[in-house]
């Protein structure tokens, strides 16, 4: 599957209705992230059933803040809605394809198990 453009606009309904999303923060002028383009657009097209997009920081400045985007390339790993990785820096590919086959054995009834106890405990505002 190709890589798709995230946008403000279809943000949400792409992290909501998509059960396993990664995502690419990137700008033209940004060599590691050109650098880092084949190697996000092979994984895309290697691994059926992910949603690989790609958000240009400079068109998308207001979802780049709305997402406390600080460094770019950034990569972001969303399960069933529920980020589960955040971290700036191009991987080399090998590195890349551990972490998406990480990413895709993470259980995620033990991760909403761990949200809720951790919103049982935040004091009340």
């Amino acid at each position: 599957m190709a890589t798709q453009e995230i946008t403000l606009e279809n943000y949400e309904s792409t992290i909501q209705n998509s059960p396993f999303v990664v995502l690419d923060f990137w700008a033209s002028w940004c060599g590691p992230c050109k650098n880092f383009a084949p190697v996000f657009e092979q994984a895309s097209e290697e691994h059926e059933g992910i949603v690989f997009g790609k958000i240009d920081t400079q068109a998308q400045q207001q979802l780049a803040g709305m997402l406390q985007i600080r460094s770019i390339p950034t990569i972001m790993i969303f399960r069933e809605g529920i980020p589960i990785f955040a971290q700036p820096g191009a991987l080399p590919p090998g590195d890349f394809k551990d972490l998406l086959n990480r990413a895709g054995q993470v259980n995620m009834d033990d991760v909403r198990t761990k949200i809720a106890e951790m919103e049982a405990q935040a004091p009340q505002a």
